[in-house]
């Protein structure tokens, strides 16, 4: 499985350098619209590679992607913890009660009893 995974990052190293050299050309990416950004008299731009601006890109939407599954999944969390604290309730409850049950009892027998 390790070979596989080391296959599969290098194949994937190979193809994100294939792509980065094949788009190597500068564009300009600007925070504004050219007539938005005439009418306020301020823009922000700069001059970057296009393989860039697609790297950046996919790491913002995976990011993106994984916050809004955090959330989404935020009611199954809860569900979790709320089944696991009422479980160890009734782990507490069952301990007392079998606590109450063998409390005159040898230890022993209270044991050989329970695992019947």
């Amino acid at each position: 499985m390790r070979y596989i995974r080391y296959i599969f990052m290098a194949s994937l190293a190979l193809i994100l350098v294939t792509v980065a050299i094949a788009n190597r050309t500068m564009t300009e990416l600007s925070l504004l619209p050219t007539d938005i950004s005439s009418l306020i008299g301020f823009n922000l731009s700069f001059a970057t590679p296009v393989f860039v601006v697609f790297f950046a890109g996919t790491i913002f939407g995976v990011i993106v992607g994984f916050i809004w599954e955090w959330i989404r999944e935020r009611k199954h969390r809860v569900q979790v913890t709320q089944t696991s604290r009422e479980l160890r309730r009734a782990e507490r409850q069952l301990k007392k009660l079998k606590d109450e049950k063998y409390k005159d009892q040898d230890d022993v027998l209270a044991l050989l009893d329970d695992a019947a």
